[in-house]
């Protein structure tokens, strides 16, 4: 017997009013599959702006996550405001509301990926707006093609945004791909505080340059990984799962072939559970960092 599931009836049970992405299995919601190759449902959209944050794409259709990523980011935003006033974080796609592909990127299909922007500064060191998606060079400058002018990567800030979300308990950091060169500018700079070993530790095992995507030195690619509750409910893979992380119990919902059946056709109408909960897992495996 094929263990592939049909699209008639994938798209059949997207029809109707489940909370999971096939009858065949009640069990799967939240963050379903993997990020390179997953859909989720009971979404929570990102506000197009809030204290410390704003969205790149005001009018985006792609800013829906894992509430638990959309709520610490909005909270940790807040709380760079009030420790450096006037930071503003700039938020770009998370996933569709119903995950699958979305355009300029592999991944960032099942909820647990966002793209954040650095923070910039003067050369001189005085604070400014993000000048957007600017790739920032080893020595830390980069050049506005609008402008012709440089900007400085803001280390301290990035250093601050990647220990708050290193630290933030609710989302447990897979994985902050960024580029080789300004994972060693942050990383250098917390040595010099005397930042605790742990945490540094914890902050360069997920900081990581991808291997098979561009080399992240534009922007802060962050993806959680799944929690123990997410990993009953069809939460699959995306990298390692850190020893740090809260235990995970063997997951309960089938066989992989129906996940991947249920990942391989893009997302109908209507998706979203009656209440929208947070639920998927998994374990570890890599995958595309874009």
């Amino acid at each position: 017997m094929n263990d592939r599931v049909p699209f008639w009836i994938v798209s059949a049970a997207l029809t109707g009013c489940f909370s999971a992405p096939t009858p065949l299995a009640p069990g799967l919601n939240g963050s379903v599959g993997m990020p390179s190759s997953g859909v989720q449902t009971g979404a929570e959209e990102l506000p197009v702006r809030g204290k410390g944050f704003e969205r790149y794409r005001p009018q985006g259709k792609h800013h829906w996550g894992r509430p638990r990523l959309v709520n610490a980011l909005t909270r940790i935003a807040s709380e760079m405001d009030d420790e450096l006033p006037g930071s503003v974080l700039v938020i770009g796609d998370l996933a569709a509301r119903h995950g699958g592909k979305i355009p300029g990127h592999a991944s960032h299909r099942s909820g647990r990926d966002v793209d954040l922007l650095f923070y910039a500064a003067t050369p001189a060191g005085a604070p400014i707006p993000s000048p957007g998606f600017v790739r920032f060079e080893p020595d830390g400058l980069a050049l506005v093609p609008d402008t012709r002018e440089y900007v400085r990567l803001d280390v301290p800030r990035v250093w601050l945004l990647v220990k708050k979300l290193v630290t933030a308990p609710e989302i447990g950091v897979q994985f902050l791909f960024v580029s080789r060169p300004v994972e060693a500018l942050v990383s250098e700079y917390a040595r010099s505080r005397g930042e605790p070993l742990e945490l540094l530790y914890h902050a360069q095992t997920v900081m990581m340059q991808p291997a098979d995507s561009l080399p992240h030195d534009d922007h802060l690619h962050l993806r959680i990984a799944c929690s123990p509750e997410e990993s009953q409910s069809g939460c699959s893979g995306g990298g390692p799962y850190w020893e740090w992380l809260p235990p995970l119990q063997p997951a309960q919902t089938g066989s992989q072939a129906l996940l991947e059946a249920i990942a391989s056709d893009e997302p109908l109408e209507p998706l979203e559970p009656s209440s929208p909960e947070p639920h998927p897992g998994s374990l570890p495996l890599a995958s595309g960092a874009d």
